[in-house]
């Protein structure tokens, strides 16, 4: 189904929600129709497999790289480095473009791309800080709305000047923002003697 998916993933960016088909997806897979809806009964269930997997990439760590409980400025720094590079693709920005300005038609795709995108990366840093709470390294009460704030703080204004397509910051000015937004969430969640 890989190639369904990246096949899928590729119409999705070309056309839009709305404008990819099934048909297209099958042709520019390989796959046909019928083994496609055999997998995902309806276009937004493919969609929101796009999503997943793409979600699922930023958090999975098979080039050697982990999330230390115990080292919780390197594993935010990391984890920030990966949302940013997720965030600041071109395809999703394309997506989130497309999923803004879609009509009440496609509700469908957004509640797909909510779970498995907005969501799904709330759920893994929050993992991620029950981990560092029990190690020691930070002091998290609630680790699911710490998520969210820790991501939150990625898509301020210069996020939004790139989904406006006005430009991406530089690498420099990326990595400058990773850092204080991890020595922000540091303090705020450091443990207190």
């Amino acid at each position: 189904m890989r190639k369904v998916i990246s096949a899928a993933a590729q119409q999705f960016t070309e056309r839009g929600f709305e404008r990819a088909s099934m048909e297209s997806v099958a042709q520019a897979s390989g796959v046909s129709k019928m083994t496609i809806y055999s997998y995902f009964p309806t276009k937004a269930a493919l969609f929101e497999a796009v999503i997943g997997q793409r979600v699922g990439a930023v958090f999975s760590f098979a080039d050697g790289e982990t999330l230390d409980p115990g080292d919780a400025r390197k594993s935010l720094t990391l984890i920030g480095r990966r949302f940013l590079a997720l965030i600041r693709a071109d395809d999703v920005l394309g997506r989130h473009r497309a999923l803004y300005g879609a009509t009440n038609q496609a509700e469908a795709a957004r509640r797909a791309f909510y779970r498995q995108g907005p969501l799904k990366s709330i759920e893994q840093v929050a993992s991620y800080l029950v981990e560092a709470n029990r190690s020691g390294s930070l002091e998290v009460r609630n680790p699911g709305v710490a998520a969210d704030q820790f991501l939150s703080l990625f898509l301020g204004a210069a996020h939004i000047h790139a989904l406006l397509g006005l430009g991406k910051p530089t690498s420099k000015e990326d990595q400058r923002l990773i850092d204080e937004n991890v020595d922000f969430f540091m303090r705020a969640h450091a443990r207190r003697s």
